[in-house]
């Protein structure tokens, strides 16, 4: 199920995030981006349209990007496995790439406290953990 939050925000200023665009361009062939939240959730509704614009400015494939709708619960796929307790959460995976061993390894998540914006955040955890 996708998340209408994750629609890409038609007013985001793209040129004002360059630098974080970069980033997630330059890991698109290696990254998955695992979105957990839900459309009912005002954090969300604030937060996940522009990292929607973002991953679509940065050409992140749809099939890298997996949406993962939770109930006012915030029960829904994977909330267990991977320890959400807030939405936004947004887990950073190596994409399945092969017998190299890190397939489905955590990179780094951004969960809904952090003081930035997804995007920005994301993509200063990405530089430190891939340069």
């Amino acid at each position: 199920m996708s998340l209408e939050t994750m629609e890409p925000n038609p007013a985001w200023d793209e040129a004002s995030y360059e630098d974080a665009i970069d980033t997630l361009e330059a890991h698109n062939d290696e990254l998955v981006y695992k979105v957990w939240g839900g459309d009912w959730c005002k954090d969300c509704r604030k937060l996940l349209p522009d990292f929607g614009a973002a991953l679509d400015a940065a050409g992140v494939p749809e099939d890298r990007i997996d949406e993962i709708a939770v109930d006012e619960d915030k029960q829904g796929p994977g909330v267990e496995e991977y320890g959400v307790e807030y939405i936004p959460t947004v887990v950073v995976e190596r994409a399945p790439a092969g017998a190299d061993g890190d397939d489905g390894e955590e990179v780094t998540r951004f969960v809904e406290e952090e003081d930035r914006p997804p995007a920005i955040w994301l993509a200063d955890r990405l530089e430190e953990e891939l340069q």
